[in-house]
């Protein structure tokens, strides 16, 4: 596994993944005509959204981005806890995003199975494949949870023995809920996949996820290896606090 990059603060760790989101995208809209990423929730991507809105707004052809969820909460869009809404006021609304590019996952449907089946499909046509091939984004991004988790592959849960499935409703027992979650696969079929990690909270779950044994059911972050792409750890000096050598 790649060395974690560590920045002195967070707005630091931001700029570094907000320029390397303009070097994927470039290159991207070079070979392809689109960009393709996938959006971390949780509190930690809110500046970074908020960045690229601002700072870095006139480094990209927004109407050529296409904007993906590696999970979501079972709950509507203008939910508070909603990782749509928090993408959508600190980046989507201030830009010239086209509509027909906001690819979000359905969560206000009631049957969670049917979420996940729906953004599944959706997945597929935009690809335009059928199973079993996967889709490959351009760019992922993804955070870590202090109990070592990643979008919203939880400690134990069933969808971490996923093989096949692009998307799942995973059940939470510590939440007593649904989170729709993309699967180790697809997001390990991605060519970039950036980890943002900030806060001494996370310090531990760090440690162990880049520097302690190989247990993927406790520590689902574990899972993610990109089978033919990049994957970067983009943490700042708190979350690496804990790591051999930074002590």
């Amino acid at each position: 596994m790649r060395n974690p990059d560590i920045f002195p603060d967070a707005l630091a760790l931001h700029r570094d993944a907000a320029l390397k989101i303009v070097s994927r995208s470039s290159e991207a809209l070079r070979t392809t005509g689109i960009f393709t990423i996938v959006l971390a929730g949780g509190s930690t991507p809110r500046q970074l959204y908020e960045l690229l809105a601002g700072e870095f707004r006139d480094q990209f052809a927004w109407d050529r981005i296409h904007f993906f969820w590696g999970d979501e909460r079972h709950i509507p869009p203008d939910h508070p806890d909603s990782n749509y809404r928090l993408a959508k006021e600190a980046m989507l609304a201030r830009l010239p995003v086209l509509p027909e590019n906001v690819h979000r996952i359905r969560a206000e449907n009631p049957c969670a199975d049917q979420v996940a089946e729906e953004y599944c499909r959706e997945l597929r046509d935009f690809f335009h494949l059928e199973p079993p091939a996967m889709p490959r984004f351009d760019l992922v991004l993804l955070g870590l949870g202090a109990d070592g988790h990643t979008a919203s592959l939880f400690p134990g849960s069933t969808a971490l023995r996923e093989q096949y499935r692009l998307v799942a409703a995973n059940w939470v027992e510590e939440f007593q809920a649904h989170r729709i979650t993309m699967t180790a696969p697809l997001l390990n079929n991605s060519a970039c996949v950036l980890f943002l990690v900030q806060g001494m909270e996370k310090a531990e779950a760090l440690r162990e996820v880049l520097a302690g044994a190989n247990q993927p059911e406790r520590l689902p972050a574990q899972l993610i290896k990109p089978v033919n792409g990049e994957l970067y750890w983009l943490v700042d000096r708190a979350a690496a606090s804990l790591l051999p050598g930074n002590s």
